[in-house]
């Protein structure tokens, strides 16, 4: 139920391309995440999927692996909610959060506490965005 399986995870280049090519960006309240969203309509599996993408520049290998584990895990705790949402639309929603104002010159040591609610507010965004869709 909490886990993050693969099937829930974008691998694909072709998703990458369609995310990147026709998504909307949205960015978190305090402007920490942003995010890439677009819904695929008439799937015949319905759900999330999700990637993190954290660009070099933003530190050093340790601290983007450990950022990524952290938003992974953000994702994980509230994903349950906009799952089910997009199961009852029968929508695949292809999401990519990355990182906006964050790197490891401002944030050495970072942790769950403050990633967590801009994912939260990334999640909701994207779930008003959905509900409002016909």
């Amino acid at each position: 139920m909490y886990d993050l399986p693969e099937e829930e995870r974008i691998k694909q280049k072709k998703e990458f391309d369609v995310v990147y090519s026709s998504g909307k960006i949205i960015f978190s309240e305090s402007k920490k995440i942003k995010a890439i969203y677009c819904f695929l309509k008439n799937q015949d599996t319905p759900g999330t999927k999700v990637a993190f993408a954290i660009y070099k520049k933003a530190g050093n290998a340790v601290w983007r692996n450990r950022i990524k584990r952290l938003l992974r895990e953000s994702y994980r705790l509230n994903k349950v909610e906009l799952n089910e949402l997009c199961k009852d639309k029968s929508q695949t929603l292809l999401l990519v959060l990355s990182l906006n104002s964050v790197n490891k010159k401002k944030y050495n040591k970072i942790y769950l506490k403050d990633l967590l609610p801009d994912v939260i507010s990334i999640i909701k965004n994207v779930k008003s965005t959905l509900k409002s869709q016909i």
